[in-house]
C-alpha cells in the first residue's frame, strides 16, 4: 500500500521529452505530414502518458495524502504538455467516479444518455471515439457540475502561462504539436483502448476489467484496473505485485489483451458502443438502454471457457 514517489522521476522525463520535441520542430519546421505522423505517434503517445500519470498523482500516489499540496504542484507540472488545463478537474471528479461507479448522475466516467442514444452505428462510433477528448474533458460539467476551486484556477493559469511562452518562443507549429497531440493521444489512438476495457459491460456483466499487455508500462498499470478499483491506494509500480500473490480473486477474471482488440469490438460489435458502460445494480434510471447489454464478448476466454 501506499505511495511511490518514482513516479516523479517518469513525469519528469516524459515532460522533457516533450519539451525537447517541441523545440526540435520549432527548429527543423518538419513538412506538415511529417509533423502529422510525430504529433500522432510520439505527441499523442507520450501525452496520453500523462494523462494516466495524472491519474496516479490524483490519487496522492506520488508523495501520500499528507502531501497533497506537492501532488497537486506535480500534477501541473505532468499537465504542461498536453496544453489544456486538466489536471486538477480530473482529480476532483475522479473520486466521484471510484465513489458511485456505474450510477448515471455521480459516474462522470459515464456516457450521456444522448451518447448512448446517437453513436450505435460503426462509423458514428469512431467519430465518437475521435472527439472523447471533449466528451471525457465537459461530460462532468454537464452531469455533475461543482464548484470551480482555487487550485482549478491555478491550474489555468499556469497552463495559459505556458503556452503562452512555447508560442512566443517556439512557434504555433510546437504548441500545436503538443495541444493537437492531446486531442490524437486521447483520441482514436490504441491507447484509447484502456478507456474502454475498463468499465464496458464485455463478459457477463462484470463491471470492471483488467487488461494485461506491453502498453502497461506506458498508462502507469493503468490496464490492472480491477486491481486498482480494490486497492486504489496502491501505486502503480506495486499493481502487478498484488496480481500475482493473490491470483484467487484475479486468475479467473476475464480480461483483455490487446487495447487493439478493444477497439475493434467497441466499434463493430453490435450490441457494443456507449451505451454498453457498466451500470450499477442499483441503478434503475437506464433499463431501456441497457435492456440488452453485451455478454461473451471476450470471445477467446468464452472459447477457453
Amino acid at each position: 500500500m501506499g505511495p511511490d514517489h518514482r513516479v516523479a522521476y517518469y513525469i519528469t522525463l516524459e515532460v522533457l521529452f516533450q519539451f525537447f520535441m517541441a523545440t526540435m520542430i520549432s527548429i527543423y519546421q518538419p513538412h506538415w505530414l511529417v509533423w502529422l505522423v510525430l504529433t500522432y505517434a510520439v505527441s499523442g503517445t507520450i501525452n496520453h502518458s500523462l494523462g494516466c500519470a495524472i491519474h496516479e498523482v490524483g490519487h496522492n500516489l506520488a508523495f501520500g495524502h499528507k502531501y497533497g499540496t506537492a501532488n497537486r504542484i506535480l500534477s501541473l507540472f505532468c499537465n504542461l504538455p498536453m496544453g489544456v488545463p486538466i489536471a486538477i478537474s480530473y482529480k476532483k471528479y475522479h473520486q466521484a467516479h471510484h465513489r458511485w461507479l456505474g450510477h448515471e448522475e455521480s459516474d462522470t466516467d459515464m456516457p450521456l444518455r444522448i451518447e448512448a442514444s446517437l453513436f450505435k452505428h460503426p462509423l458514428s462510433r469512431f467519430f465518437w471515439l475521435c472527439i472523447h477528448p471533449l466528451l471525457y474533458a465537459f461530460r462532468p460539467f454537464l452531469k455533475s457540475p461543482r464548484p470551480i476551486t482555487v487550485w482549478e484556477l491555478i491550474n489555468m493559469l499556469v497552463q495559459c502561462a505556458f503556452d503562452l511562452f512555447v508560442l512566443r518562443v517556439l512557434g504555433m507549429y510546437a504548441l500545436a504539436y503538443l495541444t493537437i497531440g492531446t486531442l490524437f493521444g486521447l483520441g482514436a489512438h490504441p491507447m484509447t483502448g484502456h478507456f474502454i476495457s475498463e468499465h464496458y459491460l464485455f463478459a457477463d456483466q462484470q463491471a470492471t476489467h483488467s487488461y494485461y499487455g506491453p502498453w502497461n508500462p506506458l498508462i502507469y498499470n493503468l490496464g490492472y484496473h480491477v486491481e486498482h478499483h480494490d486497492f486504489p491506494y496502491i501505486a502503480f509500480t506495486r499493481l502487478p505485485k498484488l496480481h500475482e500473490i493473490a491470483p484467487e480473486y484475479y486468475a479467473p477474471l476475464p480480461y483483455h489483451a490487446s487495447l487493439c482488440k478493444v477497439i475493434w469490438d467497441f466499434l463493430f460489435y453490435p450490441e457494443n458502443g456507449p451505451q454498453a458502460h457498466c451500470v450499477n445494480s442499483e441503478d434503475k434510471s437506464r433499463p431501456d438502454l441497457y435492456e440488452n447489454a453485451p455478454k461473451g464478448l471476450i470471445l477467446d476466454y468464452y472459447k477457453n471457457k
